[in-house]
């Protein structure tokens, strides 16, 4: 904290300033004594756990603007040509930056300070002989696995020789396991779909590298499966995201690091990479990845496999007739399809929403094209693909009963219940394997409250039969 002591206006009015900068190097406390974390738009009180890794994070946050020794003076020309061409030619920059010197571009990225070059700097313009002093440099293994999980090939980057931009061409050229592809008809034709789509690469590689912990040792793993990718990097999530809010989470462990590689068209936008990955996996029928952090790595794991082909015409129909759709609205419909109906409950919960108004941008518009039709009111809402577009898109989607209209389930409960009275919802739920328990027990308690049903027994072991 700094003052400026007394001051004086025009006016002859006197006033002073204080200014308080960010505390990077410690944390604050209440004056009880108490820590806090930001997470999102709440506070929380700090766990015991959280200490270690809060100065964690004040450290590797200054790790890209750390001055070394080496003087930009030591570094070849056609290495800063190379780079400052690269980003003036870049669509992303302002034509300000355009017009900067070299070593204005330099100052501005945060790559030398005093002439001297920063952790970044050393990063992305010196040789191995400089990177291999930085603690800890970017560096990788590729392992290749088979069926019985045995090691078949390895490659490695342990060498410093190159670059971040470098480096992730140099793997995505090595990686051709990633390349292979599914064929798929395609009417009177075929088409192929690849196992891991490039651009989905692409976000995966670039969030190993940009969200690294620079303060930790280890390498990025890169292990490639028959069925399944898993990509983890040293360092856990940074402070305030997690699994279940990384969609909507928007903060930078690496920020300059971030800019340079967006400036580079390398990576998409701040904080937009996993709604990329989640859109392309919609559109290709796959699983969404799954992440686990813990205090040392992130590992990300990404299946390969297409979980319903039936439903490639409708991805295909989409793209030729509705070109307007946000990627919202793309994540929005892949899990609606893949699930066949989805209650707005459990859509919010996969869209790591935590309200139902903010559920409106990812499903209206798709409701009002006629895409989505719902069902019920409120939490209750139900979604699912509207018959129109099945037929349109000429899908062989097999029928079941899970989008079963409520008064045909409530007649197929009554009916089952005159074969098999006094039956629990588990016994009600075998028999219908189609139907969602959820939907069931939703019929059944109707049923009861509306007197057409009469149930007996306790809670946990209840039965249900027909009124006489």
């Amino acid at each position: 904290m700094e003052s400026s002591g007394i001051l004086e206006d025009e006016s002859g009015n006197q006033y002073f300033i204080i200014k308080v900068y960010p505390s990077l190097k410690s944390f604050a406390s209440t004056a009880d004594g108490r820590f806090y974390i930001r997470v999102g738009e709440e506070c929380l009180p700090m766990r015991s756990e959280d200490f270690q890794r809060v100065a964690y994070e004040k450290q590797s946050h200054q790790w890209e603007t750390v001055k070394t020794k080496f003087r930009i003076s030591d570094i070849p020309r056609d290495r800063i040509i190379s780079l400052c061409d690269g980003l003036r030619g870049s669509d992303r920059v302002s034509s300000h930056i355009r017009q900067m010197s070299d070593d204005e571009i330099l100052v501005n990225y945060c790559l030398i300070d005093d002439g001297n070059l920063t952790n970044l700097g050393v990063l992305w313009l010196g040789d191995d002989t400089h990177r291999s002093r930085l603690l800890y440099p970017i560096t990788v293994q590729y392992i290749v696995y088979d069926g019985q999980e045995q090691k078949v090939r390895k490659v490695d980057w342990h060498d410093n020789l190159l670059n971040p931009k470098d480096l992730l061409l140099a793997i995505e050229q090595e990686a051709v396991e990633l390349t292979y592809s599914y064929d798929v008809p395609d009417g009177l034709f075929r088409k192929q779909i690849r196992h891991y789509h490039p651009k989905l690469l692409r976000e995966l590689l670039i969030n190993a590298f940009v969200h690294k912990s620079f303060t930790v040792s280890g390498d990025i793993m890169i292990c490639v499966y028959p069925d399944h990718l898993e990509i983890s990097n040293p360092g856990s999530l940074p402070l305030g995201v997690t699994a279940d809010n990384i969609l909507h989470q928007r903060v930078r462990r690496n920020p300059h690091l971030i800019r340079i590689m967006h400036d580079l068209n390398l990576m998409e936008g701040e904080g937009s990479g996993y709604d990329l990955i989640y859109e392309l996996n919609a559109l290709d029928v796959k699983q969404m990845p799954i992440l686990y952090s813990d205090f040392n790595s992130v590992t990300v794991t990404q299946y390969a496999g297409i979980i319903n082909r039936d439903l490639l015409p409708l991805f295909d129909y989409v793209a030729q007739n509705f070109r307007s759709l946000s990627q919202k609205n793309l994540i929005a419909l892949g899990l609606i399809a893949r699930n066949e109906k989805v209650y707005a409950t459990d859509l919010i919960r996969m869209l790591q929403l935590n309200e139902n108004g903010r559920l409106r941008p990812y499903v209206d518009t798709l409701v009002s094209i006629k895409l989505v039709q719902t069902r019920g009111v409120k939490k209750g809402t139900q979604y699912l693909l509207a018959q129109s577009v099945l037929k349109n898109a000429g899908m062989n989607v097999p029928t079941t009963l899970k989008t079963i209209e409520p008064y045909r389930l409530k007649a197929l409960i009554e009916e089952d219940l005159k074969n098999y009275p006094d039956s629990m919802l588990s016994e009600i739920s075998s028999r219908l394997p189609d139907v969602e328990r959820k939907d069931i027990q939703k019929t059944v308690y109707n049923m009861v409250r509306k007197d057409e049903i009469v149930s007996h027994g306790s809670k946990t072991y209840k039965r249900y039969r027909l009124k006489a």
